[in-house]
Formats: C-alpha cells, structure tokens, sequence
C-alpha cells in the first residue's frame, strides 16, 4: 500500500488536521494510500527529546529523526504543515503546560552551568527555531503559485494599501561590522574536517566547535555582526524615524535564526531602553532579565517588584519622548519590541509593503515607519522594494504577472544550517575555522559581544539546485534569474558553481541570467508590472523573503503557494505554507467557536503529493485523486467556500466540507476509472442532498467558547469534538 506522511504540527494547522483528516483518509484509502500521521509539533519534539523523564505510557517516538530519514529515501511522500519555530519565551511556555498536564520534562536552563544542565540546554536547542525545516528539506526548493489560485485573484483582486511619492518609510541598515561587510568565502578542495576555535588576545585559546566533516567542494563561509556598530546604527535609526516622526521598527528573523537574530534583538531593545537598562542595572541583574527576550518577559519579571510602577513609567517615559514604536497587536499594547518571535521579517515587511508602506501605531492607526533591518545581506531586497513603490505605485493584482521561486536549501544550506556554528563572542581576539592539520581556512577579528557565524553549502545541492532551475524555466517557458550578487563573498564563490553546471544543461532557447539582488528585483517588480512572470533562482534565506512577498503582492497571501520539494533521493515533500496568522486564529476559535485558518495550501500539496504518488509508485487511481482534487480546488474558489471573515459564517470546517462535496462530485464524473466513479457518486448525492443540514449543524457549533485541553498540546478527543460538529457530514464520511 502507498503511504502519505501528513504531518501533525501546531496552533491552526492542528486544529484543521482534526477536522479535515478524516475526509482525507476515506478518500485516500479509494486509491489504497494510507495516511499516517507523524508528531512534530512542538510538544511533540519537545516529549520526543526527553523519554528518560516519561513514562513508558507518555513517551513518543521521535517522528522528526525517523522523517528525516525518509526524506533520503525515494519512497518518500510528506506533506509538511507549518509548525511554531519556537523562541525561547514560546519553547518556555510548551514546557510548562507540559509539565501541567503531567509530563515531567525538565525546565529549560537558558544559562546553564552544570553538566547536567548543559546536556538539557543542547537537547532543546534541537528544539528551538527552525529545528523541521533543515531535517526534513533534503531537496530543494519549488514554488509558485497555481493556475487556479492566480486566475481566481486576477477576477478577485486582494485590497492593496496606496504608495505615493513621498511616503517616508525606509528600510534602515548598517553600512559597516555587518554579516555582509565582514564576510569571507572559499570553496574546499578535498574532503576533511573543521573546528572552529577562539583565540584570545591573552594567548588564551577555546574550542567552539569540535571536529566536524567537511566535503569535497563544498562552500564554507564566515562573518560577525560587530555588536558595538550594531548598537550605534541602532541609535542613528532611531534618530532618523524621530526626526521624521514616524514610527520605528525591528524586522529579523529571530525564529529561524534563532542564535543570532533574539541577540540582535536584543541589543535593539537595549539601544532603545539604554536609560532603563542603566538605571535598574542592578534590579534587571537581580531579576535575571535578558533584552533578548523583550519587553514581555522584561514586564513579567518585574511583577511584583517594589520598583515595577516607578520602571513601567520610565519605559514608557523613553517611548514617548523617544521616536515611537510600531505595534504588532494596538488593542492589547503588544510593540515590536515585545517579543523576538513577532518580529518575522518576511511576514511583516511584506504586509508592510502591501499595505502601502504603513504599520500600526499605539492607537491603532497606519503611519510610515523606519524598518530596522541592520544587515546589508537581505536588507537590500526589500529597500529595492521600497523605492520600487515609492516610484511606480502600488501592483495591480488583476494584471500582475508571478514570481515563482527555486531556492537553495537541501542538506542544511547556507545560514539556516548555521545555528551550531553561530557564538557570541565574551572577548576581544580572534575566531579561527582551522581543519585537522591546523591549517586555517577563515579568519575573523571579534570582539566582546560580537556574534560570530558559519555557514556551510553543499556541492550536491548547487549542482540539483541548477539543475532544478533549468528545468523549470523550460518546463514553463520562463526566464529564470539566479539572485547572486558578485559583492558578496558567498555569492561570489556560488556564482562559479552556477556558470560551471549550467553548462551541464541543454539552455538553447532558454533565458538564465545572474543578477545582484537590487536588479534582480526590480528586473522582476518591471516584468511582473507589465503582466509577465520571472523564475526567482535565490539561496535559503532569501528564497523565504520572495516567496513571502511576491505571494502577497500577487494572492494576498503566502499560504495559497504551491510549495513543493522535489527530493535529492527521488522522494517528494510537499509544504503547505506560512502559518504567521496562527496564534490569531487559535484564539479566535477558543473565544468563539470560529476558525478561519485557510485550508487551500493543505489541499493543493495533497493534489501535488497524490500525482507524486502515481508517478513514483505507478499508483493510476491516486492520479485520479489528484485531478479529482485540482477540479475541486478551482471549484472551492470560484464559489467562494474558503473561510469567511466573520462568526456565524463559513469557517475552516465549512471550507472541508466543501472541498469533500466537490472532490467526491468530480470523482463521480470521471470516467478515468469506473470504481472510483462508482465508489463516489452516492456520496456525492449524499453530501448534495444534506447540504443545509451539515452548514446549520457547522454554523451552529459557533458562537460558543471551545475546550481543547491545551494549547501547545490539545487533548485529541477534545479536539475532534470541537472541529468534527456535524454528526451528518461525520456520518457520510465516516462509511466512505
């Protein structure tokens, strides 16, 4: 029998699992395909990583390592939906309501000094950030958006907020002591192995990282945010969004790159609140409060000490006499200095420049903003952006052409792969990557509070990468554009790879250029203008940005992107989307009953991943599945049945019905094959016919405050209840 993996994740998405799996198993099994539902979601990873502090009763399997090797393998067939990539204040919260329900995981030590504590510390940090992605991702990456998504928004246009001329948002960066200005690259000739040590000015020497394996011909980097430039371009900035009055902004990546963003956080933060942190030196020691944690956990440390009113007032002091700062949530005072794991840049500069260059001010009204974003590397993409708009207006949805992506990211590529090579530095010396012979292979100068990081890209992935962007500009008759700029150290060493193993390839009639990333973008934004589509060819990090921005610019949205991972090893993996608005509809949903996570990226990697299915295992009736569910996914959107915007209206649930409603009708009119046809069309009658009985029952199940037993870990009985309300659409799919 053929497998799917459908990944049991969090927040929203796991909501929708429990409503829209069981739909999804009666249909599978028609076509002998068993779905299987691996655990990793947070607390999932989290339990998985601790058995020795379970019981035999709670301890799980650890499906992350045992997905990972999948990926290697060709029978490989996931579908992955988005997960929290935890920070430290999230990963703090899943532990402690673990340890409520009666898990007995232990506390995460931030800081840890005994051995003990170090050995827990490294196991959570398998936990922490982007800790799915880089296992599973052994492939790289394809995205686009589909025909059926593209056509429905050309006649339904998304609201898109007006650029003018003199709008004064900017992005701000550092000119200097950034990753990018600091960066060098080689590309190693022999197979071997690196450490990475630190040398003090005292002659004093410490081994960062041990001994790891190096391949041959494979790209090795390295580079340091000087914290002291950091802080006085941190300052400069804030100067500027005063001077201009508007409002001032962090935007990082601190869930992905989750050693070196939450420090950059954090020295914005305490740049910002120098006075305070000065002031209450010796309380905020005391209270064990870290600037990379923000202003949430800042207050919550604070509560109850005798100087909280006196400490609340000069914060609040030093916002309004400082330029102002720009708010992820106005109604609850939540700033973007909060919280390290709001300020995700490819969410949020995206909705800023869709909504005309503006964020959201204290009293809940758009105003520019100046949009820290201190390294040069990626900060450049989205000031190309700006000025883009600031000269040609706001895109035109209904004649906007697309941007589809090839991003490199198989095996760990480049930053995403950084995070165990990535240390804040104590003090002033050196930090030397040497290999076994102790030749030294980078070289960087650090000083006290530096960040320090690695990187590594591998041969094969270039090289399948390449090769993956050739076929899809012939495949689409499409220009393709690698996003390389020769400035950069990486870059320029990526370069020499992709003009040696382009010629590997057949290009007549093709259109593949090279282009740095301001041209690259505005090449793109000027093609995409005049109705044409452009193939972005970019690395990992940037290939999140594009496939942020452009999705909104075009759909509105990100999560209504194809996304799939054509596998090194033949396997395929299939992704469903963003999931920034999740926690919103989480809580939506406890308070009232109304789930409004779109489901559309679910659907349309399942119709991917069915015809993956009959390609790979010769499976003829899952490619009869797969053309069954690409008719009902163009149906569900042209009669509009994805989730509404308001209670008492169409929700997550309601969209599952349809989508089920609409696959069985397009199986029962396929002539494909006749079991199928057979097999579906009383179901099809059935689900027609109770049409108004199964929206009243779903319609009606809202309105009401929800129990799921948990947040990061609901209680699945619980879960179902509240997501499965119609007994008779239950009962219909349920005898399938």
């Amino acid at each position: 029998m053929s497998k799917i993996y459908y990944t049991l994740t969090d927040e929203a998405p796991f909501l929708a699992t429990h409503s829209f799996l069981p739909v999804l198993e009666a249909f599978a099994k028609s076509a002998d395909v068993e779905i299987e539902v691996p655990d990793i979601s947070l607390a999932g990873r989290i339990l998985a990583n601790f058995p020795e502090y379970l019981s035999d009763e709670q301890r799980i399997p650890d499906a992350l390592s045992e997905l990972g090797e999948l990926a290697k393998r060709p029978e490989a067939n996931i579908i992955k939906l988005p997960n929290i990539s935890a920070s430290v204040p999230q990963l703090e919260e899943a532990i402690s309501e673990l340890q409520k329900q009666g898990f007995g995981v232990p506390d995460y030590p931030a800081e840890p000094k005994t051995q003990e504590a170090k050995t827990i510390n490294k196991k959570y940090a398998k936990v922490l950030g982007s800790a799915v992605n880089p296992v599973l991702r052994e492939g790289n990456s394809d995205r686009r958006a589909p025909n059926a998504v593209k056509n429905y928004v050309k006649t339904n246009p998304h609201r898109m907020g007006v650029w003018s001329a003199d709008s004064k948002t900017t992005v701000a960066h550092m000119s200097s002591g950034d990753f990018y200005g600091t960066e060098n690259s080689v590309t190693v000739e022999n197979e071997g192995q690196f450490k990475i040590v630190f040398h003090g000015n005292d002659d004093s020497s410490t081994v960062l990282k041990d001994f790891a394996p190096l391949e041959a011909h494979e790209v090795i980097d390295s580079s340091v945010m000087n914290l002291s430039e950091l802080k006085s371009f941190v300052r400069e900035a804030a100067r500027e969004a005063k001077e201009k009055d508007i409002l001032l902004s962090a935007h990082l990546k601190a869930t992905m790159m989750k050693v070196s963003d939450p420090i950059i956080f954090g020295a914005i933060v305490e740049t910002y609140f120098k006075d305070v942190f000065e002031k209450y030196e010796d309380t905020f020691e005391e209270l064990d409060i870290d600037p990379n944690f923000g202003l949430a956990t800042l207050y919550e440390k604070i509560n109850g000490h005798p100087n909280e009113a006196e400490i609340k007032s000069d914060i609040e002091k030093t916002i309004e006499d400082g330029p102002r700062i720009a708010m992820v949530n106005s109604d609850k005072g939540i700033t973007n200095f909060h919280v390290s794991s709001d300020v995700i840049i490819d969410a949020s500069m995206a909705a800023l420049v869709r909504g005309g260059g503006k964020m959201w001010n204290k009293e809940g009204i758009e105003e520019d903003a100046v949009c820290i974003i201190p390294d040069r590397t990626y900060a450049r993409f989205y000031d190309a952006i700006i000025q883009d708009m600031k000269q040609n207006g706001t895109i035109d949805p209904t004649t906007f052409g697309t941007v589809p992506n090839v991003g490199l990211m198989a095996q760990k590529a480049e930053e995403y792969g950084s995070h165990d090579k990535t240390f804040q530095i104590s003090r002033k010396g050196t930090v030397k990557v040497e290999d076994e012979n102790g030749n030294v292979l980078l070289e960087q100068n650090v000083n006290d509070g530096d960040i320090f990081r690695m990187c590594q890209t591998k041969d094969a992935p270039i090289r399948d990468w390449v090769k993956l962007a050739v076929s899809r500009a012939r495949l689409s008759d499409t220009p393709a554009i690698f996003w390389l700029d020769n400035d950069r150290a990486h870059d320029s060493q990526i370069i020499k790879k992709v003009e040696k193993y382009l010629q590997e390839h057949d290009l007549d009639g093709l259109d593949i250029r090279i282009m740095n990333v301001k041209e690259a973008v505005l090449e793109s934004l000027k093609r995409a203008r005049d109705g044409k589509d452009t193939i972005a060819v970019s690395g990992n990090v940037l290939r999140d940005y594009i496939t942020d921005m452009f999705p909104i610019l075009e759909l509105g949205t990100s999560a209504k992107m194809l996304s799939i991972v054509p596998l090194m090893n033949g396997g395929g993996l299939f992704e469903t989307g963003a999931g920034g608005s999740a926690p919103k509809h989480v809580q939506q949903f406890l308070e009232v009953g109304y789930l409004r996570w779109d489901s559309l990226g679910e659907f349309l990697a399942l119709q991917a991943s069915f015809e993956h299915l009959a390609r790979s295992q010769d499976n003829k009736k899952a490619q009869v599945l797969a053309d069954a569910l690409d008719e009902a996914n163009s149906k569900l959107l042209a009669t509009n049945k994805s989730p509404a915007r308001k209670v008492g209206q169409i929700d997550n649930r309601g969209s599952h019905f349809y989508l089920a409603m609409y696959w069985a009708e397009a199986l029962a009119d396929q002539t494909a094959d006749a079991e199928l046809a057979a097999t579906f069309a009383p179901v099809a009658k059935e689900l027609q016919e109770k049409e108004e009985a199964i929206n009243n029952e779903m319609i009606g199940a809202q309105e009401e405050p929800q129990d799921i037993g948990g947040y990061y870990r609901p209680d699945s009985e619980k879960t179902y209840a509240a997501m499965r309300p119609s007994a008779t659409l239950n009962s219909i799919v349920d005898r399938i």
